[in-house]
């Protein structure tokens, strides 16, 4: 079942993101993509470690943590950090399977890394 929870964001967060990705250097996202997936993954991707990904991330997870709906629909234990994913013209993610369990960058630490990846996106409108 796709849960939707409205409103994690403010518009305010929304558009401080905006700014900060617009102006942020990409790289390949085949980075964090796994041997099979990289054949099919053609996208850009921030990497693990760029300060606006860990802004960003953080300003998220505090917002899914003082979610309600979000702790009583997915139990977390823990929350991997977001990934920040970008496509233009033609890019595409074609069909793969995901890494079930990724390990956080910098640290030993490995969690199952699956509620639904891409359900939460901060859209250009």
């Amino acid at each position: 079942m796709l849960l939707q929870i409205p409103d994690v964001l403010s518009s305010e967060q929304v558009a401080h993101a905006r700014r900060l990705l617009d102006a942020a250097d990409w790289v390949d996202g085949r980075v964090t993509a796994g041997r099979q997936s990289a054949q099919v993954k053609h996208n850009l991707q921030l990497p693990e470690d760029h300060p606006v990904g860990h802004e960003l991330g953080e300003m998220i997870l505090t917002a899914l943590q003082n979610s309600a709906l979000f702790a009583s629909a997915a139990l977390p234990l823990r929350v991997f950090p977001p990934l920040f994913n970008l496509y233009r013209g033609g890019q595409a993610f074609g069909n793969h399977v995901d890494n079930a369990i990724r390990q956080i960058s910098g640290t030993p630490l490995r969690i199952r890394d699956r509620v639904s990846r891409g359900a939460a996106r901060i859209r250009r409108r």
